[in-house]
């Protein structure tokens, strides 16, 4: 599947439209994932992959290593989310929608995005890429433009805070593990 992925980044990245579309589908769950840890609304959610695609399919020749396609679109998002925060810092929000659950999802999942979701925004977004998307440090450090060491403390600060979250949200049962 990896390697199937690369050569599309490849034919993409000279021009090759449909490889492009397939490229973002295979991409779309991860791409939503890391958009609601950042920005919470799916409406926020929305425009910031709308963006971030737009801005990637316009600068898809300038991708040098076909193999970093996610990584390339994830940093691209990232900066669109929070390009997106910045300008909504200027107004205040009606309401927060929250992650409603679907068919697919389990109760124990979306207790865990909603604690996850009480963590600091620095937090959440080095929580979900090394968790969710199970990237590694070191590209983790790379997207978010910070060395390996503070994407280290940031997860062990994570984990500390998630330790206490599940301790009062399990009515201090220590059944539950990180």
């Amino acid at each position: 599947m990896q390697q199937e992925l690369e050569s599309l980044a490849a034919l993409a990245s000279k021009g090759d439209k449909n490889a492009f579309g397939t490229l973002i589908r295979a991409h779309e769950a991860c791409l939503y994932r890391i958009a609601k840890t950042v920005v919470h609304s799916d409406e926020d959610c929305a425009d910031a992959i709308q963006e971030a695609v737009l801005k990637a399919y316009r600068s898809i020749r300038s991708l040098r290593e076909p193999k970093y396609f996610k990584t390339w679109l994830i940093r691209i998002l990232i900066n669109e989310c929070r390009t997106l925060l910045r300008k909504k810092k200027k107004t205040v929000p009606f309401a927060e929608l929250q992650h409603t659950p679907t068919e697919s999802d389990d109760y124990g999942h979306i207790e865990m995005i909603d604690i996850v979701n009480h963590l600091e925004e620095d937090l959440q977004v080095v929580v979900t890429l090394f968790y969710i998307e199970d990237l590694p440090l070191k590209e983790i450090a790379e997207l978010l433009d910070q060395p390996v060491g503070t994407i280290k403390s940031r997860l062990y600060r994570a984990r500390c805070t998630l330790a206490k979250l599940l301790h009062i949200h399990n009515g201090g049962k220590k059944d539950l593990m990180i």
